[in-house]
């Protein structure tokens, strides 16, 4: 029951929204949990049960971590709230390690057992994990270091606690909200209004425009390409990346529309988990624009406590000293950013070409760390030659240095997002070697891809429906605009919004006889 189903659509977020209207206001909350802990159930079954262990044993470590007792041996200099912080953050890791990566681990063992001559192999256990786990495991570390660091007190209220780790629009693809960001909105129990399910509505059905009627007609290309990947070169490896790079965009960030709007629905305001990526200058810019919260989550957590930690910036004033500033700069930037980007390759799944992913990226951002002087360098070169010649000069060279990095950095996204989508990091190798094997050309126009069943009305939808979601994106972002804004509007011209977006869905939505269902992309991870 995917979120751009209609069994979520019309059965289950109305009976939610009813039952939560129906709720008097002081006990909204536990209709909500309710709510949430069935839609967990309907979609992981008894792994619901996952859920709530992590749910206990955050509230107990955070509880236990600021009892009387504990903080009385603090003051003693006994550090008994880092050793239960550190069995709680074990315990939590621990399980979504066991579900997620136990297999992955053995599997890796067995091979290098193998590979040194060993005939012992270890059993591989067949482990099912639940929906969202990876999503409200990082919720729940981020919780318990905030309170840890005494940013926020920890939660007494059972329910709310459990309402912030499983509340359902964000069960399968997030986003990663902080505790303070959600908390208080979730348990507020405010009565629905027409303003809220106006607003949530619309973006729901511009979510769906991006899911269905873009991202699930690029993924007749994307299958074939990638699953028969031995069999295409050249100009076809890059139509499969290309074609990815797009559908992962349009589905990823449409179904967190649609999650939004959901939320919105029940007064909450979701943080946002994409702006504009394709226009970043460099790697860094696309991840500070793409899965913001996984990327905000990855900076509070990892990245700060790394870069402001006593060996770091020991290691900081004795590089600064003996090899100079900027080599300091460059290492530690390194030694923060490496934990991050293996984590980040690790998060997506227990892959080898997922852990590439991560260092990929990693390597791509140092060489940006290390070429910054560089493009510093350009910069004011461009500004000085609109100072002392002419600013049209100045500002066209300016746009000419900005194009090219928006082209440089659309290759590494596309190569990274290659690798990504591979079956594996071996396929992936394959299919970037196989781009310079051969250009392949005549293969856009001798029907090999509307052998894929994708035709040219798909095609027309695909590029007409990019072109009006870039824009449309563009502009709200430049004017600071959301949905709330197209309430404000004139009746009848917001009725021919909604009007408009519903029959586009309708008409133009790949579904119907003959469709296959495609799955949702970052619900698997």
């Amino acid at each position: 029951m995917a979120y751009n189903t209609m069994a979520f659509l019309l059965i289950f977020l109305p009976a939610a929204l009813a039952a939560y209207q129906l709720t008097p206001g002081r006990y909204r909350k536990v209709t909500l949990l309710a709510a949430s802990w069935l839609y967990f159930w309907l979609m992981s079954g008894n792994l619901l049960g996952y859920l709530l262990l992590t749910t206990g044993a955050v509230y107990g470590t955070a509880r236990l971590m600021n009892a009387p007792a504990v903080r009385k041996k603090e003051e003693d200099g006994l550090h008994l709230r880092a050793l239960i912080l550190g069995a709680g953050l074990v315990f939590v890791l621990g399980l979504l390690f066991y579900l997620k990566y136990d297999s992955f681990v053995i599997s890796t063992l067995n091979r290098l057992l193998a590979w040194g001559g060993s005939s012992v192999s270890l059993t591989v256990p067949q482990i099912l994990a639940p929906v969202g786990i990876s999503y409200y495991t990082l919720e729940a570390v981020g919780y318990l270091l905030e309170v840890y660091w005494k940013r926020i007190a920890e939660e007494k209220d059972f329910v709310r606690l459990a309402l912030f780790l499983s509340f359902f629009p964000q069960t399968l693809e997030g986003p990663i909200a902080r505790y303070t960001d959600t908390a208080q909105q979730l348990t507020e129990g405010k009565p629905l209004t027409a303003q809220n399910l106006e607003s949530g509505a619309l973006r729901i059905l511009w979510g769906l425009g991006k899911k269905m009627i873009i991202a699930d007609r690029l993924a007749m290309i994307v299958k074939p390409i990638f699953g028969h990947y031995g069999e295409y070169q050249g100009v076809m490896i890059l139509i499969g990346a290309l074609a990815y790079t797009m559908q992962l965009y349009m589905e990823f960030s449409g179904v967190i529309d649609i999650v939004i709007g959901t939320a919105k629905m029940f007064h909450v305001r979701l943080p946002e988990n994409f702006r504009l990526p394709f226009l970043a200058h460099n790697a860094s810019e696309f991840w500070r624009r793409w899965h913001i919260s996984l990327g905000t989550w990855f900076k509070n957590y990892i990245f700060f406590p790394v870069s402001t930690s006593a060996g770091v910036k020991r290691w900081n004033r004795f590089a600064g000293k003996k090899f100079g500033r900027n080599t300091a700069r460059i290492t530690v930037s390194a030694m923060a950013l490496f934990p991050v980007w293996l984590a980040n390759g690790v998060w997506h799944g227990p892959q080898w070409n997922y852990i590439f992913y991560g260092l990929y990226y990693f390597v791509i951002i140092l060489a940006e760390v290390i070429l910054e002087p560089v493009n510093r360098k350009i910069e004011h070169s461009c500004q000085r030659i609109g100072q002392t010649r002419s600013m049209a000069a100045g500002s066209a060279l300016r746009m000419t240095w900005n194009g090219f990095r928006i082209v440089k950095n659309w290759v590494v996204i596309l190569v990274g997002e290659m690798f990504f989508r591979a079956a594996s990091l071996g396929a992936g190798m394959h299919m970037f070697r196989s781009i310079f094997a051969g250009a392949e050309v005549q293969k856009l126009t001798d029907g090999t891809i509307q052998g894929f069943g994708f035709s040219r009305a798909d095609f027309l939808a695909v590029i007409c429906g990019t072109i009006v979601v870039f824009l449309t994106e563009l502009v709200f972002d430049r004017k600071k605009l959301d949905e709330e804004w197209i309430l404000r509007i004139r009746t009848p011209l917001r009725w021919c919004v909604f009007y408009s977006l519903f029959f586009t869905v309708s008409v133009f939505g790949a579904y119907g006889t003959g469709y296959q269902p495609v799955d949702l992309i970052y619900a698997g991870f």
